[in-house]
């Protein structure tokens, strides 16, 4: 069953089994927050089990661009178009976070986000990034990475 993120009653619905759980909700309340103000979107998830077709997008990127696999299982997804940019959102257990964001036009700007929940420590598949640090009044402080996607998906 889908869930309409809200940002302003932060809940832990669909998070429950993550260590992190409160914080986790706050940085899927933080993008959900961003997505309304910038593009009138309203952010929803799914639980990974419907949302297979966005975590396989995402995991194949990674894999293909990087070579990384996350360990820590998937608990949610989503996968939308905004302003001709195809996003893809993936909330894992360990309380990560990893977005794509994919421009569909031939030379616009694609990469991988990678945001860490409040509490939560660098995941060893991870390690070669460096996280810089932005605070949140959802969120607390959020640790995020990226990089650049050079092949087409």
């Amino acid at each position: 069953m889908s869930y309409a993120v809200d940002f302003k009653n932060v809940s832990t619905v669909g998070l429950e089994s993550s260590p992190v759980a409160e914080a986790l909700a706050g940085l899927r309340a933080n993008e959900a927050r961003y997505f309304k103000n910038k593009y009138v979107h309203t952010f929803t998830v799914e639980p990974a089990a419907d949302a297979k077709q966005a975590i396989e997008w995402v995991s194949g990127i990674l894999k293909d661009e990087r070579d990384i696999v996350i360990g820590s299982p998937a608990l949610e997804a989503t996968e939308f178009e905004v302003d001709g940019i195809r996003m893809a959102y993936v909330f894992y257990e360990s309380g990560l976070s990893i977005n794509v964001m994919y421009t569909l036009a031939d030379d616009g700007k694609r990469a991988v986000g990678f945001k860490l929940s409040d509490g939560m420590d660098v995941p060893e598949e991870l390690g070669a990034f460096k996280f810089a640090r932005q605070k949140s009044k959802l969120a607390g402080t959020i640790r995020g990475s990226y990089f650049v996607i050079k092949g087409a998906y």
